[in-house]
């Protein structure tokens, strides 16, 4: 039999085509109106996302999203375009890289398109999501095998489902942080994007360990190995111990909240104030949710959260910068794609 290439697939969550309140709130529709996303029934869901999220949270989001674009475009679609090279170069003939988003463009139909067309039927999807939730890498296999169902010939697929504490992600993420002097700062913060409590409940197999057991999450076991906050934890703690960060001088926590419902505590901006209110100045911040700097990290940890640590008598949050095109970055991807 003919050997043919390979196919590696990077899914990341998505970015307007542009700053513009419209591309924005088509942005957010899509995102948004997602099942998976808002776990509503599909009345609720649309009222609110229509009725109430998208005529009051679009100018905002545009206004801030104007605030981050660069001559490159939304700095989320740069270094996934940049990661997708990298790994290319690494991978070379045997393989075929190509990368889409799970809302907007470059979308998963077309790009899983060129795949066919150019008979290949051996793909491994990698949504660029290192803990696993239902809401970013279960919607992306949802929507991947949604679309190769109809396929006369099923590929061969495989899904990453997570890859949490993988060692050279850890390596890198050490890395950066090590381009800090980490004994100048008072606290360091392990902040990664909320859920809500809901959605953690519901992936609890047993339906008694998540919110029903002290600590939860502070152990990886048959309960809570798929759990968003617990994969959170997992990666925190490997960080922290790769560049020896005692327990007490760090803290994991959330942020991003939407709406009223209670979401995964503790809540980023409780914890930047409660340190600001023990006398912390300097605060170090991962955010080790994301593989590539976006609008979440760049301005509302980098900017919103310093400004609000400032006006409570902090002096300084700094941001680490996401992995981006970090080599070692790159290694990992390689060794995902590979093995």
């Amino acid at each position: 039999m003919m050997k043919s290439k390979k196919g590696i697939l990077l899914i990341n969550l998505g970015t307007p085509d542009s700053p513009s309140t419209a591309d924005v709130r088509k942005y957010l529709d899509e995102f948004l109106s997602d099942p998976r996303v808002i776990d509503l029934n599909p009345l609720g869901r649309f009222f609110l996302v229509k009725g109430i999220i998208l005529p009051t949270r679009s100018p905002k989001s545009a206004a801030t999203y104007q605030k981050i674009w660069t001559e490159n475009g939304s700095p989320l679609m740069h270094y996934t375009v940049r990661q997708k090279e990298l790994l290319a170069e690494r991978l070379g003939d045997d393989y075929m890289v190509e990368y889409a988003m799970r809302y907007q463009n470059p979308n998963i139909e077309k790009v899983l398109e060129r795949f066919r067309k150019a008979k290949i039927f051996d793909i491994k999807v990698i949504p660029l999501f290192p803990q696993y939730a239902s809401a970013t890498t279960g919607s992306v296999h949802d929507m991947v095998m949604a679309l190769v169902k109809n396929w006369q010939i099923i590929p061969n697929i495989q899904f990453v489902n997570s890859f949490p504490d993988h060692p050279i992600m850890i390596d890198a993420f050490a890395q950066l942080g090590n381009k800090y002097d980490l004994a100048a700062y008072d606290h360091v913060l392990f902040s990664f994007h909320g859920l809500p409590k809901r959605q953690l409940m519901k992936a609890d197999p047993s339906g008694c360990h998540c919110q029903q057991v002290e600590n939860c999450c502070a152990k990886i076991n048959i309960n809570n190995q798929y759990c968003y906050s617990a994969q959170s934890h997992l990666t925190a703690r490997s960080i922290a111990q790769k560049l020896n960060i005692p327990q007490e001088k760090y803290s994991i926590c959330f942020q991003s909240r939407l709406g009223k419902d209670p979401w995964v505590e503790p809540y980023t901006s409780e914890v930047i104030a409660r340190l600001a209110k023990e006398g912390k100045k300097k605060l170090l911040v991962f955010c080790p949710a994301f593989v590539a700097d976006c609008l979440e990290t760049t301005f509302e940890i980098g900017v919103e959260y310093d400004e609000e640590f400032k006006h409570l008598g902090g002096e300084k949050v700094q941001l680490v910068e996401g992995l981006n095109e970090h080599p070692r970055w790159i290694d990992a991807l390689e060794d995902i794609a590979r093995n």
